[in-house]
């Protein structure tokens, strides 16, 4: 059977797989799986264009990164082959633990379990399966190897993940102020004492880069019609674990079942439990909503309706916290027009906040390396002045409740 495959991806167009084990990796059943999550969530019902998959994002983090080893080979730093395969490897699988709808699971029917978590015991398990061949890549997932710049381009202010999701994103869903140049990007990066850097003329690319990060992030990832529908979906997923917990029977997969039934964290998270989780994804999600939009619970019937039919909550996005008096006047409103107790109406009245820092000064920040070799942070190197300005976080407050005549 022919491993090296040739893929036609509409970013980059022709990628090729470098060698057998990544294209194993590739044909597990693990990872297949990400071609049925979605990349961003609930985005497309915003960006009708966002149904890129995480499948489509690993697959081009493979391409950059097989760019990324042959420009600092070319500038003379030295990548074995053994280093090459776990970059590659621990690039494809950054992602392999995201649940349906990408980010839902992690805060309704898994318990405080991040995907980052999910990704490393996928990578563990596979670890296993293949012989050991990803003990390197394990390592520079959890940042402990050696060679620090390997595990800034997995995980930094500029990795691989970044170059490819910011293009990626901005390109299915049409908003251009994200669209990034990711060749050109990479083409300036260098090593110096180990950490990357980014060559001087690369500047005004880095800058682009940052920029364009904050853009994505108010504009797409944090949008708010698109925050209103994932905290919906978290709701719809905590509802029927809460239904569950009280003896009501509910029409899901058997994957779904198991994790509304039992209560799953970190510490009971087995190889079996990995295996169940494995076998979950949006398709599970979309069916589930489908039958329970006409369940007897008013509460859960009516969350999946308004999902299904993009009939949203309304959305006030604030610079303070919300006042405790207006939450308690929207729930007392939905109260008396729903004629449903506190806690139900909290379903459909609640308050949260967002958080953007588009760079981040003293975190692994981005350096850059003048003609001179003097090597300075971006923030300091760079003469646009709303750089540092974007290095300070931002923090917005959200209210959502129902449209309507209440």
């Amino acid at each position: 059977m022919n491993k090296l495959k040739i893929l036609n991806d509409p970013i980059y167009g022709f990628i090729t797989i470098p060698n057998s084990l990544i294209f194993d990796l590739i044909q597990h059943k693990y990872f297949q799986r990400l071609r049925r999550i979605t990349q961003m969530g609930m985005s497309y019902l915003v960006y009708p264009g966002a149904h890129h998959t995480r499948f489509h994002h690993a697959i081009g983090c493979i391409h950059l990164m097989k760019q990324t080893i042959n420009v600092l080979r070319f500038k003379g730093v030295t990548v074995s082959k053994e280093e090459e395969t776990g970059l590659y490897a621990a690039i494809l699988l950054h992602d392999i633990g995201h649940g349906p709808f990408s980010h839902a699971m992690e805060h309704s029917i898994v318990e405080g379990v991040s995907h980052e978590q999910i990704s490393l015991l996928f990578m563990e398990q596979l670890n296993k399966e293949f012989n050991g061949n990803l003990t390197l890549a394990i390592k520079i997932f959890k940042g402990e190897y050696h060679r620090k710049f390997m595990c800034q381009l997995i995980s930094g202010q500029f990795d691989i993940d970044r170059a490819d999701y910011l293009k990626r994103d901005s390109f299915y869903t049409g908003v251009a102020e994200g669209n990034i140049n990711s060749e050109r990007l990479i083409t300036m990066l260098n090593v110096v004492d180990d950490h990357l850097v980014f060559e001087e003329k690369g500047i005004y690319s880095v800058e682009k880069f940052i920029v364009a990060r904050r853009f994505m992030y108010w504009q797409v990832y944090l949008h708010k019609t698109g925050l209103a529908a994932e905290q919906l979906l978290i709701r719809v997923l905590q509802r029927a674990k809460e239904l569950y917990s009280q003896g009501v029977k509910l029409e899901a997969g058997t994957s779904l079942i198991y994790f509304l039934e039992n209560k799953i964290s970190i510490e009971n998270f087995s190889n079996q439990v990995l295996d169940i989780y494995a076998e979950l994804d949006d398709f599970d999600i979309v069916s589930a909503m489908k039958h329970w939009k006409n369940h007897d619970d008013f509460v859960l019937s009516r969350l999946c309706q308004m999902i299904l039919n993009r009939n949203l909550p309304a959305i006030k996005l604030k610079k303070k916290p919300i006042k405790p008096e207006n939450l308690d006047k929207n729930l007392k409103e939905v109260m008396e027009f729903y004629n449903i107790e506190k806690h139900e109406a909290r379903y459909f009245v609640f308050t949260g906040s967002i958080f953007n820092q588009a760079y981040q000064l003293k975190h692994k920040g981005i350096n850059i390396m003048h003609k001179s070799g003097k090597i300075q942070d971006i923030v300091k190197a760079s003469d646009q002045l709303n750089l540092k300005a974007l290095s300070k976080p931002v923090t917005k407050y959200y209210i959502c409740y129902p449209k309507g005549k209440l």
